[in-house]
């Protein structure tokens, strides 16, 4: 009996730690990916199944991806009189760079998942012409010296209407970085799809040598959407990736002249050159450089000319005009200098020359023009002919006696007239007798007090119609939108239009766009757009404009005794 007894509270015991142990296996969380290898410009979803109560935490996946969608659903199955709840989550993951990815243990509920891996690749060339966004850079120069300019290129391509965005290009370390001009809009075909393309331009400037990493490029932004979206609970995002780019970076030559002007090319020409001139008379000299790869701030100024004691010089301020010649910087500096001779002969001006490095020869040179002679003749003082003296020997009292004793008096000239302020005057005298013309014909008119308030059909030429409206709110941007309304209601700048817009919900709709479009895809802008259409359905209100008041005041000019 007792035998039996323990045999019993044993397999009690198994069933009881088997029970457990099934009931511990139940409450893992299961956790898997929809692929195992995706692009640096490829998103993943992540999905994870547990039976336990509690969303996961997914803070740990912030560190090498960028957290999506998140969706959640929830299944009750019946088994044996029995019932098992299941929530499954979701999320969509975009990689923040390449290579192997470690996906930790995400704490769901009173369980963990399992570790998981994944691999991205940083071919993003393989994606175009089938993703709808990618990047690329282009760098003019992989092997720049110290200090030399280097220009960047990004390049955002998108098959689809963008409703915001945000592209972002980090500093690296060791050297510096600014945008240059605006932004470049065009069209291209890649691999027989049309893309929109927008290029930004960048200088960078190392400053010291080395390896010196550019980071990625990085575009996050949301699309329009459409209707296979919408179907398939897209939220619209759109992310794209340039790969990095690796330069490595020459210290300074030794034998490097100075100052130290590292360029791709430069040029010097004469855009004025006089061949001669007059003593006491300004002559000019015009000098063109054009620098390829180089900035304002990094060129020197153009040396003086040396003309000695035999004349001076009075150099202008330089003009300078920057600009991008592919994807190098350019630069064209114009200066005007003023010669003047002190006498007449030959003037020698010695050509101006300038040092600099050739980066791609990896080697000095200067850039020189040839010298100039001017044939300076005299000057008007010194060729002038001598006055003719007046003849007054008539006019004098003794005759000719008299006239031995005056003094030769030569003729002035005669002075000459005022025609300037004379046809002032005129002007002045015509403009008064057409206003009193304008006031004896207002005579007996009375003037009206009020002028009529323009309806919404009454509309001058030119002025946009609701129809245009309606298609703005449909397909264009906020920019449009705004400009759109500011021509119908005769404003001009957002401000004005809200002053001018009689509905609050029509102005808080416009502000409510503004800020989803400015939130850099945190914003709902699609809500938004919907709150616009709705807010401008039946078209703008308008405050009615005012109206001038009879206020007693006698007219400006009388209507006769």
């Amino acid at each position: 009996m007792s035998a039996d007894t323990s045999t019993q509270r044993w397999a009690r015991a198994c069933v009881w730690l088997l029970l457990a142990v099934s009931g511990w296996a139940q409450a893992q969380p299961r956790a898997w990916l929809d692929r195992d290898q995706i692009s640096d410009t490829d998103a993943v979803t992540l999905t994870i199944e547990t039976d336990a109560g509690g969303a996961p935490d997914y803070g740990p996946l912030q560190a090498d991806f960028e957290l999506g969608a998140q969706t959640s659903s929830r299944q009750v199955q019946w088994s044996n009189g029995s019932t098992r709840s299941q929530t499954r989550y979701a999320v969509t993951l975009s990689p923040r760079r390449s290579g192997t990815l470690q996906i930790p243990p995400l704490q769901a509920g009173s369980g963990q998942t399992a570790a998981l891996v994944l691999q991205v690749s940083a071919d993003a060339a393989a994606a175009r012409g089938n993703a709808a966004v990618f990047m690329d850079v282009e760098v003019d120069d992989a092997t720049p010296y110290v200090q030399q300019s280097v220009g960047v290129v990004v390049r955002l391509y998108y098959a689809t209407q963008l409703l915001s965005g945000e592209l972002v290009l980090d500093t690296p370390p060791g050297a510096s970085l600014q945008r240059v001009g605006e932004d470049r809009s065009l069209v291209r075909e890649v691999n027989g799809r049309r893309y929109n393309l927008v290029e930004r331009r960048f200088l960078l400037i190392p400053e010291r040598s080395g390896t010196l990493v550019l980071p990625a490029a990085q575009f996050n932004g949301r699309s329009a959407g459409g209707f296979m979206d919408s179907m398939f609970g897209g939220d619209g995002r759109l992310r794209a990736r340039a790969p990095e780019r690796t330069l490595q970076v020459q210290a300074q030559p030794a034998q490097a002249p100075q100052p130290w002007l590292p360029l791709h090319d430069l040029r010097l020409r004469y855009t004025a050159a006089p061949r001669s001139g007059r003593a006491g008379e300004a002559a000019t000299v015009v000098i063109e450089a054009t620098a390829q790869g180089a900035t304002r701030a990094q060129f020197p100024e153009l040396p003086e000319l040396d003309v000695g004691p035999d004349a001076q010089v009075f150099a202008e301020p330089a003009q300078y005009d920057e600009s991008f010649n592919g994807s190098s910087p350019q630069l064209k500096l114009t200066r005007r200098y003023s010669i003047v001779p002190r006498q007449a002969g030959t003037l020698h001006l010695p050509g101006p020359r300038m040092a600099w490095w050739d980066v791609q020869a990896g080697q000095a040179r200067s850039a020189e023009l040839p010298d100039l002679s001017l044939a300076v003749a005299a000057g008007g003082a010194t060729g002038s002919a001598a006055p003719i003296p007046l003849d007054t020997a008539s006019a004098l009292p003794g005759g000719a006696a008299a006239a031995s004793s005056a003094v030769s008096v030569a003729p002035l000239p005669a002075p000459a007239r005022p025609w300037g302020w004379i046809g002032a005057a005129v002007g002045f005298a015509a403009l008064w007798l057409l206003t009193l013309l304008w006031g004896w014909r207002r005579r007996g008119h009375p003037r009206p007090t009020a002028g009529p308030v323009r309806g919404p059909g009454l509309a001058p030429a030119g002025t946009p119609t609701p129809a245009e409206l309606r298609r703005a709110l449909e397909s264009e941007g906020l920019d449009e939108i705004v400009a759109l309304l500011c021509a119908m209601g005769g404003v001009q700048g957002l401000e004005a239009l809200l002053a001018r817009l009689a509905d609050p919900r029509q102005r808080d709709s416009l502000l409510a766009m503004q800020q989803a479009r400015w939130s850099a895809g945190n914003g709902d802008v699609g809500q938004a757009r919907q709150a616009l259409r709705a807010a401008f359905r039946d078209g703008p209100h308008w405050y009615a404009p005012a109206v001038a008041e009879n206020n007693g005041l006698p007219p400006l000019y009388p209507s006769g005794p």
